[in-house]
């Protein structure tokens, strides 16, 4: 299975006539925030995968027609749909043999939109855990993948407030034992810095620009690889 990550960055390797041929082998896409719809729309309709997304705190003029207005509302089974891809902010869905969970936003710092406090994060995971709960029963796992806009705490983050990461990602990660964190809010510039970190027995990926997961043959077999822009794994608990 192919996965291919987007964030921040309208990346013109994938905003091509192009998109085709390079990311033919494609399964899925997720994206990581702060991108318009329009371009999330452009790679639906050109690649016809389903893909699934949160936002960022950027690029946030239809946020209220995903979120009915709420930015830390839990929805259960309902599913937001809309220019051909799915809002998975604050939620927990089922697809093609993959579980995937989103939670959207960055650490507040002016009071804008889709920001929240470390508390605020915790209680949204809190919200999701009755359908983790239920995959773990049902299905043998709580989750496959977590899709975040900010980064986990102190993995790729910065040191301004608007970039921090959230500690409450670390627990879930701990917790719930996801193979993979995608986030995005973390612009490279070079390429010698550290896009794929492993944080216990999750691969973290920074999904700015565009990035491509290979799992192998299945969801996630053992010894799955990576293949994309250059980085490295860190341990760092």
């Amino acid at each position: 299975m192919k996965i291919l990550c987007v964030s921040d960055q309208i990346d013109p390797l994938v905003y091509t006539s192009n998109i085709k041929k390079r990311f033919s082998d494609v399964d899925i896409i997720l994206s990581a925030g702060d991108l318009p719809m329009e371009y999330l729309d452009f790679i639906v309709s050109s690649l016809n995968k389903p893909l699934f997304f949160v936002f960022g705190n950027h690029n946030l003029e239809q946020f209220e027609y995903y979120t009915g207005g709420s930015s830390n509302a839990f929805a259960g089974e309902e599913v937001y749909e809309g220019s051909g891809a799915v809002h998975v902010g604050s939620r927990v869905v089922y697809q093609d043999g993959l579980i995937i969970a989103g939670l959207g936003g960055a650490m507040r710092y002016n009071r804008g939109k889709n920001q929240f406090t470390e508390s605020q994060m915790m209680r949204q995971i809190i919200g999701l855990i009755p359908r983790l709960l239920f995959n773990r029963l049902f299905r043998g796992r709580f989750v496959d993948i977590l899709v975040t806009h900010a980064s986990p705490k102190g993995i790729h983050d910065k040191e301004d407030r608007c970039h921090w990461g959230f500690d409450a990602f670390l627990w879930f990660m701990r917790t719930f034992k996801p193979k993979y964190l995608v986030h995005g809010h973390i612009h490279l510039y070079s390429l010698s810095d550290i896009r794929v970190t492993k944080y216990e027995g999750t691969q973290v990926i920074n999904a700015y620009s565009h990035y491509v997961i290979d799992t192998g043959a299945g969801p996630f077999p053992p010894g799955a690889s990576l293949s994309g822009f250059p980085g490295e794994f860190q341990d760092k608990r």
